[in-house]
């Protein structure tokens, strides 16, 4: 059963494995809400669906929710200055009530709505997992949830932290960096430990930092590693950061708001293999999923430090740091070379080329990756020997308050 109690109506909704049942039990006058606007908007929007639900069902009609196709290359637009954007009149796909295919994912789009209307009006915020745990059976996996959560932001136009969803951070944060989370507590970064990226990035406030720049690292090895050779006191005061590999959404989030409040350049550091150039490119230019919510979460600025795949030459790196290329990486590399970013960023398409070159050598096809730890960080202390040289130079205050 789901129950939804607004300022207009109080709905009941009954599920059973083959029929949706809404009853309508009374409705009272209308009342301005003395919450927020923002909040009364969520809730209004939340009531919008369920009024449609019940206007077809009043007419005796299959209800049904129309979602974006998230995942339709034919709905993103390109940009250099914001990266993947969802148009205005992309394509949708209809979730019949009355469809098997559709019908599950119909009533438990309705079900989480259940839930994030309630949060919503008690003020409350639960994770992603904190959901798939209120009913494991019924969901069935945490994909799932996941990918429900993402159509319910995108169909309502309405960010995830809005709708009082939080997500679990797997990110790490260190160097010159400190700031205030939303329930007031102080965080002090530091350049020999790590500090996980918070789960409510935007509540963050009053950041200080003397960063010169900003380092993305892909993997948390070389994270770790750098951290142990003090890395950040090394080369001028800096932030590093990793995602773990393809980065959550709080990652994604404070890279973006440290490069909005604080003006640093922010470098990335990744394998020089297809992934590690896709997972630069998500944080550079936004992922296909994610394109909705494009102008909070790309980062424009974001510069390839390396590791280069043209640096397998430069560096004179041995052969036995080239690791056998997989019909995955094949596939990869295959459509990295169709991205639309590559056609604008003519030293990504040369990189890119190179991977191709090392891939058609010899019997085994072959990339370059970053196992290496001494090869990346010798080539990144290099190849931010420049960048330092002007960074020491710039007209940055030693203290940059955002």
């Amino acid at each position: 059963m789901i129950y939804f109690a607004s300022p207009c109506h109080t709905y009941t909704m009954l599920f059973s494995s083959q029929n949706l049942y809404i009853i309508k039990n009374h409705r009272h006058s209308f009342k301005v809400s003395d919450q927020k606007v923002n909040v009364s908007e969520v809730l209004r929007a939340i009531e919008n669906v369920i009024e449609d639900v019940i206007m077809s069902l009043s007419k005796n009609k299959a209800p049904i929710l129309i979602l974006r196709n998230r995942s339709d290359w034919g709905n993103i637009h390109f940009t250099e200055a914001v990266g993947f954007q969802m148009i205005s009149n992309c394509t949708t796909q209809q979730i019949r009530s009355d469809s098997p295919k559709s019908g599950t994912k119909f009533a438990l789009c309705l079900k989480i709505l259940s839930i994030i209307y309630k949060m919503v009006q008690t003020n409350t915020y639960a994770t992603k997992r904190d959901i798939f745990y209120t009913d494991t059976v019924l969901f069935g996996n945490q994909r799932v949830v996941d990918n429900i959560i993402n159509d319910i932001s995108c169909m309502l136009k309405i960010p995830r932290r809005t709708l009082h969803i939080l997500s679990t951070s797997k990110g790490c944060i260190a160097g010159d960096l400190s700031y205030i989370e939303e329930d007031g507590t102080k965080v002090n970064c530091t350049c020999r430990t790590t500090t996980p990226v918070p789960s409510n990035v935007e509540g963050i406030r009053n950041l200080i930092t003397d960063a010169k720049f900003i380092l993305i690292i892909e993997k948390d090895a070389t994270f770790q590693r750098l951290l142990d050779d003090n890395f950040c006191c090394k080369i001028s005061p800096s932030i590093i950061i990793t995602g773990k590999g393809v980065p959550d959404i709080n990652t994604r989030l404070l890279v973006r708001k440290l490069w909005d409040t604080c003006q640093v350049p922010i470098f990335a550091l990744m394998d020089a293999d297809p992934h590690g150039i896709e997972i630069m490119s998500i944080y550079k230019y936004g992922s296909v999923s994610m394109s909705f919510e494009a102008h909070r979460l790309t980062v424009p600025a974001v510069r390839w430090l390396g590791l280069l795949p043209s640096d397998v030459y430069r560096l004179n790196v041995p052969m036995s740091a080239l690791i056998p290329l997989t019909k995955e990486d094949q596939s990869k590399l295959t459509a990295l070379q169709a991205r639309p970013y590559i056609a604008h960023e003519s030293a990504w398409k040369k990189e890119v080329m190179f991977l191709v070159i090392y891939s058609m050598q010899g019997s085994h096809k072959t990339f370059l990756q970053c196992v290496n730890i001494h090869v990346s960080r010798s080539h990144m202390i290099t190849a931010l020997g420049f960048s330092g040289k002007v960074l020491i130079h710039s007209e940055l205050q030693p203290s940059v308050k955002c």
